[in-house]
Formats: structure tokens, sequence, C-alpha cells
């Protein structure tokens, strides 16, 4: 793509996001998240592959969808209250609408189903911003979104949580692997996002830093199955033997960084006499450990056969820079120690 097309669909995205962070009416967010969808679309149909034109024609159908029903939902509002402001939301009618349709923006289960799909068209850097920034405008309408429907949030929540690991479990490809993650991490999320909103931020703070350590990790080594990882040893020995252990922080294992969110949800669950949700969430998260746990053994316990079609990728090096690589790697695994520095922040 040309270098100034590229730059330009990338300030798109980042001013679509800005403004939807800035503003405080329903109209101006709208066009925000409008700006984000049209911007990113050109970047995930760059390589004219049809799998890549599907999934561009997928995420504009989907997210044309969700701003439609939003943009009613807000009009509802509007014409039953008289107000335009994010958080005056007055009638309960509307403001679930508004919760449905970004959540069929961010895909949340049972509204998840666009989101494997499309990231499998994607090249892994689109990917990753489809996994993180992508979600990031949304989220900021819903923490501010009030009054919150908390039994549909938590109905969200758990279904994500449920369906982002049980979907997970028998993907070969990584990218479908990555997109079910997501969708579990975000039901992490919105569980507890009518109690506590600034946990949900420091939940999705540690979900871009491990999510953006895997994408980086895998276009370094140029997988994209679990095939694939067999080879990675030879092309980035130390940062291979280190992809496990960020696999593992995203399946929230202490003393990794992933064990700090799911602590600090299932405690705030305790707290507000959820213990049934708290155990049923926790019991999910073993099913997203389960496919993290593949992907480990693949990458560190498997032996390529020593072919020469299974040799020739060993010996194309990467001109990817390592550095965001390993500094995203290294906060995915060791930022628990700063627990209680960020539980002071959440409930500052």
């Amino acid at each position: 793509m040309n270098p100034l097309i590229l730059s330009t669909m990338l300030i798109g995205i980042g001013l679509g996001t800005t403004l939807t962070f800035a503003t405080s009416h329903w109209l101006l967010a709208w066009m925000g998240l409008e700006m984000n969808t049209l911007a990113i679309i050109p970047l995930m149909a760059q390589h004219h592959h049809p799998r890549a034109v599907e999934a561009a024609t997928k995420y504009f159908l989907i997210q044309a969808a969700g701003a439609a029903m939003l943009l009613f939902a807000t009009t509802t509002n509007a014409w039953l209250t008289g107000q335009w402001d994010l958080t005056q939301m007055g009638h309960p009618l509307p403001a679930s609408l508004v919760i449905v349709a970004l959540a069929l923006k961010l895909g949340l289960a049972p509204l998840h189903a666009w989101l494997p799909d499309v990231l499998q068209g994607l090249d892994l850097i689109t990917g990753l911003i489809m996994s993180t920034w992508q979600k990031l405008a949304p989220f900021a309408l819903i923490l501010q979104t009030q009054p919150m429907n908390s039994t549909l949030l938590v109905v969200l929540g758990l279904s994500s949580t449920l369906i982002g690991g049980w979907g997970g479990l028998n993907q070969t490809q990584l990218r479908k692997v990555l997109a079910y993650s997501s969708i579990a991490h975000l039901g992490w999320m919105v569980l507890v996002l009518p109690f506590l909103p600034s946990l949900t931020a420091l939940a999705l703070i540690t979900y871009i830093l491990m999510t953006s350590s895997m994408f980086l990790l895998f276009k370094l080594t140029k997988a994209t199955s679990i095939n694939s990882l067999a080879t990675t040893w030879s092309k980035a020995p130390a940062l291979t033997a280190i992809t496990p252990i960020v696999l593992l922080s995203l399946g929230g294992l202490p003393p990794l960084t992933g064990f700090m969110p799911k602590w600090l949800i299932l405690q705030e669950l305790s707290k507000q006499a959820l213990a049934p949700t708290a155990t049923l969430a926790a019991l999910t998260a073993l099913l997203s450990l389960f496919f993290y746990l593949r992907l480990s053994y693949a990458m560190t316990l498997t032996t390529s056969p020593n072919s020469l079609t299974a040799t020739s990728p060993w010996r194309m090096g990467s001109n990817m820079p390592t550095l965001p690589t390993a500094v995203f790697v290294t906060a995915s695994s060791a930022l628990l120690p700063l627990t209680p520095a960020a539980l002071a922040l959440v409930t500052s």
C-alpha cells in the first residue's frame, strides 16, 4: 500500500477513536465509530486476497448494522427524554439497545460469530489493530452509558467467557484462536463493568499488552497455524522460549501479569455477593487455558520433521524489529508485582 494512503488510513483510525473519546454527544460518538470503520476497511482488503475481501465485507456489514442500531437507540432516547448526552440515557429500553449495539461492534457473545471469520482473513498486523485499538472506542461508550443494565452485562460477560473458551478448543488456525481468546477476555471485562468500571479499564490495558505481544511474536516467526509453531525455534529462540509464558499469562496463571485482572475481578464479584457468577467465570477460564497449553506444547515440545519443505522456512530471516516484541513480552509476563499500585488506582 502507498505510504501516503497508509498514513491517511491510520490517522483516520486514530481520529475516529479520539473523537469518540472526546465527545459527550451521541451523534459525534457515532460519527467517530463510523470514521474508525471506514478507515480500517482499506487496510483489511489491501492484499486483494479473496479471504481478505470477504473479511472486509463481513466487517463492514456487521459494523453498519451495529451503527444503525446505535443510532436508532440514541434517537429513541432523545425522542423519549430530550437528551443526546452519553451519561443521560434516561430510559431503560434505549440504554439496553445501546449495550447490545456496542456488544455487536465488539464481538461479545452471542453476537460474536463474525469475529473469528473476519480475523482469519486478515494479516497479523491488521489483526492486531482489530483486536486492540478497535476495541477502545466501543468500550469508552459502554463505560459512559448510564444507567447500565447490570443483568444484561453479566449475561453477555458470562456467555462470552464460556463461548470464548469453548470455541477455541478445536481450532488449528492461530488467528481464530486469538479471536476466541479476545471474546473470552472481553467477557471478563464486561462482567465487572457494572460494579467497578475502572477495573474494566485495567483489564483492557493488560489484555492489549498480552494480545499485542502474541500477534507480534507470530508475525516475527511467520506462524499462522499450530503446525507452523514447531518451526519457530530456529527463527527466534529466546522469544520462542518466552512465548509459553505469555500464553500462560493470557490464561491467567500466577505469577504472571494476566493473573492480576482476573484475580481482582473475581474479588470484586465476590464482594458484590455474586459468588456463583465468579465461580462460573473461573471455571470457564480453564477452557481457555487448555488451548493456550496446546499452543505452548506445539512451540516448545514438538520437533518439526526434517524434510526440505519443513526446514526451508527456518532459513528465511525476518527483518522485523524485535525490540517492540520484547517490550510487550516482558510487560505481559512481569507486571504482577504492580498489583497493589493498580488496586490503589482502581479503588481511588
